[in-house]
């Protein structure tokens, strides 16, 4: 066995394929990760799939040169209406080469702008109207972001750099907000992508109640590496996950139909850390407008209710003034009826005791003697019992004008029996 070097290897391969391959063969293949350079030449890569599957089964790289592709793609544009980008399945004129450092690629030579979607679009677009069929298409999107999602399931490959940029953007914000992350590994290219990530999204659910919000990000990568994110299960499990989903798994210029379905689609995992940042300023923002309507509230208040206190002092001796004045008169009142009250009181009792001065007069001892009676008096006392008398006792008759002394000759009790005798 003959041993050479890899360049002559390489260089074998290379006239061998010249050889055997010289002609210009038609193509049927799918566009991933069209880009042109400075110079104008297209860069491109045909990818052909499993229809059942949608694993990759075939890859070739390709370029168009400046000079075809200033004319191919505004003739292929203008012929379909459709842009000459990735996710197109195109018929293209192509010739075989290989270098020994670059390895095999096809040079696009013409293309046949009948032959214009490819199966990647038509794909997305039958998953997508199967979801809207089913009623969940939009279910992910209807959920409300939560106002401060600091709590993120992140589910990437531990090793991506998008990965790493998610984490040092979010965590090391301008704003200093705070945000917890737990990372759900996944595969995020090849054909182990969709089993892949709807396990860490099962791994999510079982915790949903810890998470805000879900984040999955990629970076990153060919175009063609995206296919793993246009399959059915995994868009209709996120499109009915319980919490919001965003996505940040390709370039500005790809779609899948997980972004699709997703809650938020951003391109990178950097704009994906920093939506979430934007939403916090935001509620912060919002936080800081209102205590700051707060403290005007309070100080516009406390202002009028200054205004209002130097207004009360100033018309309190006004009011003093006016009190003072109404009471005064309310006192001159008071007083008058007061004395017209005691003036009446004391007419009305002196009234009273004259008809008692008259009625003691009218019964006074001097009245009744004067009218022929007589008081009989003992030792100063009037005698109203003739049986206490006894003979020899001294006795007194007061009469309306003087005194007559006597002394009782026989007692009463004398009396009675001699009456009783006659």
């Amino acid at each position: 066995m003959m041993a050479m070097e890899l360049v002559e290897l390489n260089s074998l391969v290379r006239e061998t394929l010249e050889q055997s391959m010289p002609d210009e063969y038609w193509v049927q293949a799918e566009l991933s990760d069209v880009h042109t350079n400075a110079t104008g030449h297209c860069y491109l890569e045909f990818v052909q799939k499993d229809p059942r599957s949608n694993n990759l089964i075939a890859k070739a790289r390709g370029m168009i040169w400046n000079y075809v592709f200033r004319l191919l793609k505004p003739y292929f544009e203008e012929s379909t209406g459709r842009l000459f980008t990735s996710g197109i399945k195109v018929r293209v004129k192509v010739t075989v080469q290989f270098h020994e450092l670059y390895g095999y690629s096809l040079t696009v030579l013409d293309i046949d702008p009948a032959y214009t979607l490819g199966d990647m679009a038509l794909r997305r677009r039958e998953i997508l109207a199967q979801l809207q069929e089913e009623g969940v298409l939009t279910l992910n999107k209807e959920l409300a972001m939560p106002v401060l999602p600091q709590r993120v399931a992140v589910v990437s490959s531990a090793t991506a750099a998008g990965y790493g940029d998610f984490c040092h953007h979010l965590h090391h914000n301008a704003r200093g907000f705070f945000f917890h992350t737990e990372l759900f590994p996944a595969l995020m290219q090849g054909n182990q992508v969709e089993q892949s990530v709807l396990s860490a999204l099962d791994k999510v659910y079982s915790r949903v109640g810890e998470f805000d919000v879900v984040v999955i990000i990629r970076g990153g990568g060919a175009t063609s590496d995206l296919s793993g994110f246009d399959t059915y299960l995994l868009a209709a499990a996120c499109a009915q996950f319980p919490l919001p989903v965003i996505t940040g798994i390709g370039h500005e210029r790809d779609d899948t139909v997980l972004d699709s379905v997703a809650h938020t689609r951003v391109k990178t995992p950097t704009a994906a850390a920093e939506f979430l940042i934007s939403r916090m300023a935001e509620a912060a923002d919002r936080l800081f407008e209102l205590s700051e309507h707060v403290r005007q509230g309070a100080t516009a208040l406390l202002d009028m209710e200054w205004r209002r206190l130097i207004d009360i002092r100033s018309r309190i001796p006004a009011v003093i003034r006016r009190k003072l004045t109404e009471e005064r008169f309310a006192l001159f009142s008071v007083r008058k009826d007061l004395s017209q009250g005691i003036s009446a009181l004391l007419a009305h009792h002196r009234h009273r005791l004259e008809l008692l001065k008259q009625r003691i007069v009218d019964a006074s001892p001097e009245k009744v003697l004067r009218r022929g009676y007589s008081i009989t008096m003992k030792d100063g006392k009037a005698v109203t019992d003739a049986s206490q008398l006894e003979a020899g006792d001294c006795l007194t008759t007061r009469l309306a004008k003087g005194n007559v002394q006597s002394t009782v000759i026989e007692g009463a009790n004398l009396v009675n029996n001699r009456s009783k005798n006659h």
